[in-house]
């Protein structure tokens, strides 16, 4: 309960910190209890750091069957993104990141940057170092992140319900000690296997509206007790027993 009193007041104070700022101010120029905070109001045109930060937390929301790119440009893709944020949410719809939109993501994220359901722990129970993977340990860490506010936009769409993780992140040894594929999306932290429910059916047909290429699930061999979820490579979805 105090943590969820501590988000509220954090988001209070990165609302009012916005409306001080205003538009005149740089991107990225305010930081809060350790993490990022936004220094202007951003529309379609806009362009920066401040941009790929907020497509980061928003890339759950690209429609069905679309990855948003994070690539700090605030083109239609991503107005209609955050059009749809604010639809989720109960926000004014007008696909303009300003001091109401930002105040929910401040709600949204703990000081680590990670969406408040989620943590680094979940999604790596290899090793505590991200490394041994197929990418360096910042790179890794920084695919689970933006995999992390995909599955928040997921949990938020399943009724907010619990979603439980049963594997992330792997090194070369765990993926091989598990059996996982040689070019696992595991090894780039980019990929998830979620168990317990909802039903795994439930799971990977909303996946398909979230930002997931690989999606995977009961009637895909050797996914009978998992659904797995991927962000990255061209758009693989199997899950026969769950018409996809």
């Amino acid at each position: 309960m105090l943590r969820r009193y501590a988000r509220t007041l954090l988001a209070v104070v990165m609302f009012a910190s916005v409306m001080f700022i205003g538009s005149a101010a740089t991107a990225g120029s305010a930081h809060a209890a350790g993490c990022y905070s936004w220094g202007r109001t951003l529309s379609q045109g806009a362009s920066g750091e401040d941009v790929r930060q907020l497509q980061i937390r928003i890339a759950g929301y690209p429609g069905y069957g679309a990855v948003l790119a994070v690539d700090g440009q605030f083109g239609p893709a991503t107005k209609a993104a955050v059009v749809r944020f604010q639809q989720a949410y109960g926000l004014t719809a007008d696909g303009i990141a300003g001091p109401q939109t930002f105040g929910k993501i401040g709600a949204l994220q703990d000081s680590d940057c990670t969406p408040v359901h989620f943590t680094f722990g979940e999604l790596n129970r290899c090793n505590s170092t991200w490394t041994g993977g197929a990418v360096s340990a910042a790179t890794a860490r920084d695919n689970a992140l933006r995999l992390m506010w995909k599955l928040e936009a997921l949990r938020h769409a399943l009724g907010d319900s619990p979603l439980t993780t049963s594997s992330g992140f792997r090194s070369y040894s765990c993926n091989s000690a598990v059996g996982g594929a040689s070019g696992s999306n595991h090894l780039y932290g980019r990929a998830v296997d979620l168990t317990g429910s909802p039903s795994f059916c439930r799971i990977v047909q909303e996946a398909r509206y979230h930002g997931f290429n690989e999606i995977l699930g009961p009637g895909y061999p050797g996914h009978s007790t998992h659904a797995h979820l991927g962000d990255q490579g061209s758009r693989y979805w199997h899950a026969s027993s769950c018409g996809i």
